[in-house]
């Protein structure tokens, strides 16, 4: 039976019943596409009284952007998307992120690989996701004594399921479909598996979320907290807004940043997308006033299960003019 992490890093025994959070990484501003996350997370969090909670997850930190983080921070606030206690940041758990990993590799469930990406890049076989799943090459040892190593996880051949609360049963063979995954990078650097699951019960959450775009991640992530004795959160996985392409909405895509001149449109777009249809004379609202309503009238049945377009031209459609006018300002069909 593994052994729980130290006390220090153990999920928070507060008095708080429902505790979620927000995760985004520092590459660059908040676009629409993170407003849909936060401001989801935000209403399931409050409409059941409970806390929301802000980490930077910039444990990659050289793809972290200067001045990112407090960019997100201004963007949220404008939003009216206010946090609770204070921020964290990953770069500053690397202490909780070793004693993870030591355990892992005394209970013998973590080993060492020397493969290359380049060498793993000819493996035929593929994840879901397009990328080689990890042929086991140093599952009993390193087979290039003397390079940096990364450390992987080991998994096993049983299914891996879980309820998604929006999207229901979703199941996941770990050794056929992702392999033994890295939770260290041969950098030195922890990988966010790893990270987001000593992070999330450190903060005591108990539930999570987030753009279905990290939905194959979630069987890794509840491997993980089975492994170090840790809870699971409930999860929820949301649709993402993609451009014309199909492609998902986000900064390698070239989403251009919320303006924050114009929040209350932007939070009316992205109700309208998460499919609460809020009514026309919100429009032109202060953020406040809008939140006030979503937090009242907020029903995660209601949110579309699959990847949705969002445009200037869907605006036009049923949507009001100030929807209309708020997909133009975001940008959304870049």
């Amino acid at each position: 039976m593994p052994q729980r992490l130290s006390d220090a890093d153990s999920p928070s025994t507060g008095s708080c019943p429902v505790r979620g959070r927000f995760a985004p990484s520092p590459t660059g501003p908040l676009h629409f596409g993170s407003l849909i996350a936060a401001l989801a997370s935000f209403l399931e969090v409050r409409r059941r009284d409970g806390e929301w909670l802000l980490r930077i997850e910039d444990v990659d930190t050289p793809r972290s952007a200067p001045g990112a983080a407090d960019a997100i921070m201004r963007a949220l606030d404008r939003h009216g998307l206010h946090w609770d206690g204070s921020v964290w940041y990953q770069s500053q758990r690397r202490d909780g992120y070793q004693a993870a990993l030591e355990q892992l590799l005394r209970a013998g469930l973590a080993y060492p690989c020397t493969c290359t990406r380049q060498e793993l890049a000819t493996h035929p076989i593929r994840a879901r996701d397009g990328s080689p799943i990890y042929p086991g090459h140093c599952r009993h040892g390193i087979r290039q004594p003397g390079r940096p190593a990364t450390i992987r996880l080991r998994v096993g051949d049983a299914p891996l399921a879980f309820q998604d609360a929006l999207r229901g049963p979703y199941e996941q063979r770990l050794d056929q479909e992702v392999g033994d995954f890295v939770i260290r990078r041969a950098d030195g650097l922890f990988a966010y598996q790893l990270a987001v699951v000593v992070d999330d019960a450190a903060q005591g959450i108990t539930q999570v979320v987030r753009g279905s775009d990290l939905l194959d991640s979630t069987p890794r992530q509840i491997h993980l907290q089975n492994l170090l004795g840790l809870p699971t959160p409930l999860y929820t996985h949301l649709p993402v807004a993609v451009d014309r392409h199909g492609h998902k909405l986000g900064k390698q895509t070239g989403a251009a940043p919320l303006d924050l001149d114009k929040p209350g449109l932007a939070l009316m777009a992205a109700l309208h997308f998460l499919g609460q249809n809020p009514p026309p004379d919100l429009s032109g609202a202060p953020p406040p006033a809008i939140l006030a309503w979503a937090r009242a009238c907020w029903r995660l049945e209601r949110v579309p299960a699959i990847p949705r377009r969002w445009d200037s031209q869907r605006a036009r459609g049923p949507a009001p003019d100030g929807l209309t006018q708020a997909t133009e300002v975001l940008d959304l069909k870049r």
